[in-house]
């Protein structure tokens, strides 16, 4: 199911909304978004909820043998032991194939056999909440949780579940220990005003520019020079637009049900720096892989050349987390580079016109998103080849994307992020947002097209 279905706007949210304000006790709040989440995510294919609720039960009941541990090896141990297992499935579910087609092609004698693997949407979203959940308890920034379906609504949670934002428990606990609390206005306005921004963001922008996009990159071998230049540019914009898009509905969902989902995005496109640029994409992914990752590496405290190492390390995990492809693997890794750069040009850099450093800072991105968008290594070379003049074809350019890029690079260094919004609160303002999702609405035109990260 996807927020931008006429399945979730008129059947799903109206109902779960409905059921859960008239609920008042706090365990039938917990018991009625669990059983939501999960048909939620039943939708799309109902087999793989047993996968998450076996990821859930398993992480739920170590954090309990954490905390009633007496000694750290014994918490410890029951940590390891349960990030393995998350690990375990997400590495079978997403990576078994991509490591036995990667060792046919070098000897095939020795590669495993290949399965018919389906992944689990959203499996790298809930497996980090999981992990994310025992770490913290070992480490007591969280006491774990003995109820189970408090635990399962916050794993299972709807609005982030398929595509986050990376939530972790100790981010909303205090919303979900009140979560029987009436409903406040100033959140309902919140959340309307989000979703109505989010859904604007997917089905106007993003989805626009990708009907413009995808037939040029389906016929990557035509693009001329200033066409690959035009399809970069325009899907730089459409995944920020649709993830920010996602992201945005997810946290007005949140509002709408008494809970505050953290920002994930605060303007990435006007960073100064690719080190800035991570601090303001996907910033619960960024965030969770310096926490829990980078720092357990030792960060920056084993010299400079360890935190260089940390960085792509961490990089290059963060590249193979969006997909099983090299593609992904590349892009992780040119981007762990860039921020080596980043940090060793950091006192010439700051010299630099903020303005050129912007645009520098962007460019490298587009470039970066190159790797990211190509279904292989061959196509990702053939794209750049054509951005610097080689082997160039003659293919068409659609005016309108063209015309989008303009005013969408506009758009991202002028408008305030949606976080930066003050929406008004007040109950007359009810009519505009009304407005806002109607015409949204009539931009999907049946499309009820998938948002980007869901392949993830």
């Amino acid at each position: 199911m996807v927020f931008n279905s006429d399945i979730f706007l008129f059947a799903f949210l109206p109902v779960v909304f409905a059921l859960f304000w008239l609920l008042r006790e706090k365990q039938a709040r917990y018991i009625l978004l669990t059983i939501s989440g999960y048909i939620f995510y039943g939708y799309w294919d109902w087999r793989f909820c047993f996968l998450m609720l076996f990821s859930s039960l398993v992480s739920f009941g170590s954090g309990l043998m954490i905390q009633r541990a007496q000694d750290q090896k014994t918490k410890r141990a029951w940590m390891i032991g349960t990030i393995c297992v998350d690990l375990a499935l997400l590495g079978f579910f997403k990576y078994y194939n991509f490591f036995a087609e990667s060792l046919h092609a070098v000897d095939p004698a020795i590669a495993p056999p290949l399965l018919n693997i389906i992944l689990p949407i959203g499996i790298s979203f809930y497996t980090f909440h999981t992990i994310s959940y025992v770490v913290d308890v070992a480490a007591g920034r969280v006491r774990a949780t003995s109820n189970i379906f408090e635990y399962l609504t916050y794993v299972s949670l709807f609005s982030q579940l398929v595509a986050g934002p990376i939530v972790r428990f100790r981010q909303i606990e205090a919303d979900l220990e009140r979560i029987d609390k009436p409903p406040q206005t100033d959140q309902m306005a919140l959340g309307v005003g989000f979703f109505a921004v989010g859904l604007i963001k997917k089905v106007v922008i993003a989805d626009t520019i990708a009907r413009l996009v995808d037939p040029m990159l389906a016929n990557h071998g035509d693009l001329s020079m200033l066409g690959a230049w035009v399809a970069a540019l325009g899907y730089t914009f459409q995944l920020y637009f649709d993830f920010s898009g996602y992201s945005d509905m997810a946290v007005g969902l949140g509002y709408l049900f008494g809970i505050r989902i953290p920002q994930n995005f605060n303007a990435p496109y006007k960073a100064l720096g690719i080190g800035d640029f991570w601090r303001r994409w996907h910033i619960s992914l960024s965030s969770w892989l310096r926490d829990y990752l980078y720092i357990s590496l030792g960060g920056n405290r084993k010299g400079p050349t360890r935190t260089n190492v940390n960085l792509v390390i961490v990089m290059l995990l963060g590249g193979l987390w969006h997909g099983a492809n090299w593609t992904f693997v590349i892009w992780g890794a040119y981007h762990g580079i860039l921020l080596v750069i980043d940090r060793a040009l950091q006192p010439w850099l700051k010299r630099w016109p903020p303005l050129l450093y912007r645009w520098g800072t962007f460019l490298l991105v587009i470039v970066g998103w190159v790797f990211f968008r190509s279904e292989s290594l061959s196509m990702a070379l053939d794209w750049l080849g054509k951005m610097v003049g080689i082997g160039t074809g003659n293919g068409d350019i659609p005016q309108t994307l063209m015309v989008l890029c303009v005013l969408c690079f506009v758009a991202v260094n002028t408008l305030p992020e949606t976080w930066d919004i003050r929406f008004p609160k007040t109950v007359r303002w009810a009519p505009v947002y009304a407005l806002s999702l109607l015409l949204a609405y009539l931009f999907m035109n049946g499309a009820n097209s998938t948002f980007l990260y869901y392949q993830f």
